[in-house]
């Protein structure tokens, strides 16, 4: 029997799987350097935790669970997104009580149980951040300049930033009042009303051509925020201004997760198609203590590392970097495989990149392996190189060679290594 990965798993096997270690890695970096510190989480979590966090009324929690139950009958749940384990982290382990904002990001597997399509999987991979404790219009902009960045260090130019605001628990009662009205005018199923009962916002996100529709005529939050999230939001958008990032205000947002309030926001890619998001996020006031912790706010994002890899090679930026051994060994006997072992031990503590050429192969099929692994360098171990301890270092591209001993190798590779 032949067995394949699951349907809908995001995998990645060389030589992609550099491309997509140079994307993670890029996001990666932008985030670290604005000071943010990793927690590193775990895949599964109790089932409750999800369904008071992400919301009953949403998709992920009614229709896209991984659940199960574990040998001691807990209901578990693998993690269909990161801020409400996040959160979870930073209240266990009391990192709200200390230094605010609390700052820190994960990265990682994320699992819905959605339709495979390109750049929607049921396996995928995301990184994002959490800022908790602190209520600021400055933090938002920060927060959305760090994805931005890290979109712009990608190389990524042909997407564009939607940003709204949810309002505040008095902007959105005040709305919801008129929106509930509006709903019962409509001609809806029987699970839409109910949907729309536990969160009427939900119905912005159905994506439905015929709801879509209906919907065209409803009430928008924005109309009816409080001067506390008009204010806020003005100056979240002169901060934007202010650091160059552009923006489109889209006052339909809701996105997919109902602890979104304030400052929401989403990075789309022209040239995805239909599953066009690559990132996006926004603040919440409310979630910590429906999770069991203090009273406080907090905002982060989530990145998708899948579709912004599938945008970088949309937009042709992904670098060139095919897989390369510095150096590659060719012992001949069992004295020689010895010795090969000792030199790339030290090598690779000298951080060269050092392959050998098991399996007792000819020194004819070797060498063929030293130019698949794009070898650079080429050192044969025969007996008389053992009994001399002198070694030919040959460069594979101009095929000139030079004379090295055991204690002037790495200092003359790494000399080699440097020159372009």
């Amino acid at each position: 029997m032949k067995f394949q990965a699951p349907k809908g798993v995001s995998e990645y096997v060389p030589p992609r799987s550099r491309a997509f270690e140079w994307t993670r890695d890029t996001l990666v970096s932008a985030i670290k350097h604005s000071g943010y510190q990793l927690v590193e989480l775990p895949i599964f979590e109790d089932t409750e935790l999800f369904t008071r966090g992400v919301g009953a009324s949403t998709d992920v929690v009614s229709k896209e669970m991984y659940t199960f139950e574990d040998r001691g009958g807990r209901s578990i749940t693998l993690r269909p997104e990161g801020t409400v384990g996040a959160l979870r982290a930073v209240i266990e382990h009391g990192l709200d009580r200390g230094v605010l904002p609390a700052k820190v990001f994960y990265v990682g597997q994320f699992f819905r149980a959605e339709r495979p399509q390109a750049g929607r999987y049921r396996q995928f991979y995301s990184v994002g951040i959490e800022a908790v404790g602190i209520d600021d219009p400055a933090l938002d902009a920060e927060v959305i300049a760090i994805a931005y960045a890290g979109f712009r260090a990608l190389g990524l130019t042909k997407f564009h930033l939607d940003i709204t605001s949810l309002g505040d628990a008095s902007s959105r009662a005040a709305h919801r009042v008129d929106l509930m009205k509006y709903i019962g005018t409509l001609d809806l199923d029987e699970a839409t009303l109910a949907r729309a009962q536990l969160n009427p916002l939900r119905l912005f996100d159905d994506k439905r051509e015929e709801v879509r529709s209906l919907m065209a005529g409803a009430p928008i939050l924005m109309d009816y925020l409080s001067e506390y999230s008009r204010d806020h939001f003005a100056a979240v958008r002169s901060h934007l201004d202010d650091l160059n990032i552009p923006y489109v205000i889209n006052p339909r947002m809701v996105r997919g997760l109902d602890y979104y309030t304030g400052t929401t926001f989403e990075f789309v890619h022209d040239l995805l198609g239909a599953q066009s998001g690559i990132g996006g996020g926004g603040s919440y006031s409310g979630l910590m203590e429906e999770i069991g912790g203090q009273s406080l706010p907090g905002i982060g994002f989530g990145l998708g590392i899948d579709r912004a890899l599938l945008a970088a090679e949309a937009e042709n930026v992904v670098p060139v970097d095919e897989f390369a051994s510095d150096l590659y060994l060719i012992p001949l006997g069992v004295a020689a495989k010895s010795v090969a072992l000792g030199i790339s031990e030290s090598l690779r503590g000298s951080e060269v990149t050092c392959e050998i050429a098991f399996g007792d192969r000819s020194l004819k099929g070797a060498m063929k392996g030293a130019d698949k692994s794009r070898a650079r360098f080429v050192i044969v171990l025969g007996d008389s190189e053992l009994e001399s301890g002198t070694f030919e270092l040959k460069h594979m591209a101009s095929g000139a060679t030079s004379s090295v001993t055991l204690t002037t190798l790495v200092q003359t590779l790494q000399q080699a290594l440097s020159v372009k």
